[in-house]
């Protein structure tokens, strides 16, 4: 008859462990006693879905089933480790707990192990832009972020302290269906004067991950705008002076090959008109060299 050594005694309540969608998690679970039993199994349950059964006999393991490609360390039952492995986690449920029983015979022993296992995603920075409203006396002011879970709060905040006036802010989270991933979009529609700081805050409990964007007025633009500004001013002039030092180059080479044309031309005219001389006075001296015909008596 299996003797059950954990009620309540030995466990402790734990935090919940906190597993990252698409990434393996292990869900700790050690029991020293395991080795003093002979013939039973162990099934990890979630709710009450069984996802890993092992059965053990005094000569070793005898099989393995499981879902999810769920598993557990072969040597267990030597070392009392009966963590579950799972090599990834998907977005199901924002909190699942795990629960491991013992079986020997038709005896179950109370829950050895229960996990608690938290699933988030970091979501994206936020991305927020100011905009025209409609009417004059009016800003609006949208953030998006993407690829998170659960589903996060979303805040908002003017000049750092006050909070947007209520009826202002419309927010939209929507899971998308073959991930199950979150994407939300918030707009603020407020009155503020143009150099006021809007701040877009997006909090995900789950992995305490709090992520602020924030709009700068005109007047109130912070050191790293006026970086950025200056670096854009620089690159434009940079390449202001690099294009006209490559058109300046063009135009001189354009010249030098001006030049040589020119020299090359003038060479073979001085070339040509030598020849013609040489050819010139070699008919002369031709001419010159060949007797005259004598006149003789008819």
């Amino acid at each position: 008859m299996l003797m059950v050594y954990f009620i309540s005694d030995f466990f402790e309540e734990q935090d919940c462990v906190l597993g990252m969608v698409g990434r393996p998690v292990s869900l700790p679970c050690f029991y020293p006693e395991l080795s003093t039993f002979a013939n039973f199994s162990v099934e990890w349950r979630r709710d009450d879905e069984v996802l890993l059964r092992a059965e053990w006999e005094e000569d070793g393991v005898v099989g393995e089933w499981s879902t999810e490609s769920a598993a557990i360390s072969a040597d267990a039952a030597l070392t009392g480790n009966l963590s579950l492995e799972l090599p990834t986690v998907d977005p199901k449920e924002d909190q699942s707990y795990y629960s491991l029983f013992i079986i020997s015979g038709e005896n179950q022993s109370a829950p050895l192990c229960t996990v608690c296992l938290k699933i988030a995603a970091s979501f994206s920075p936020p991305l927020l832009q100011r905009e025209e409203a409609e009417r004059e006396d009016e800003t609006a002011f949208l953030c998006h972020s993407s690829g998170g879970f659960p589903e996060p709060a979303v805040y908002w905040l003017i000049n750092d302290t006050e909070e947007p006036p209520e009826g202002s802010v419309r927010t939209l989270a929507a899971s998308l269906p073959d991930s199950r991933l979150y994407n939300v979009t918030s707009h603020l529609m407020v009155n503020i004067s143009k150099d006021s700081r809007v701040s877009c805050i997006i909090q995900n409990l789950s992995m305490n991950q709090t992520l602020t964007s924030t709009s700068y007025g005109v007047r109130g633009s912070p050191p790293v705008s006026r970086a950025s500004k200056a670096m854009w001013i620089f690159s434009t002039a940079l390449c202001v002076v690099v294009g006209v030092m490559v058109i300046a180059g063009v135009a001189y080479q354009i010249h030098l090959d001006r030049i040589s044309k020119r020299k090359k031309d003038e060479y073979n005219r001085k070339h040509l008109k030598r020849g013609y001389k040489r050819r010139h006075l070699y008919r002369e001296e031709t001419v010159a060299m060949k007797p005259e015909p004598e006149e003789t008596d008819v």
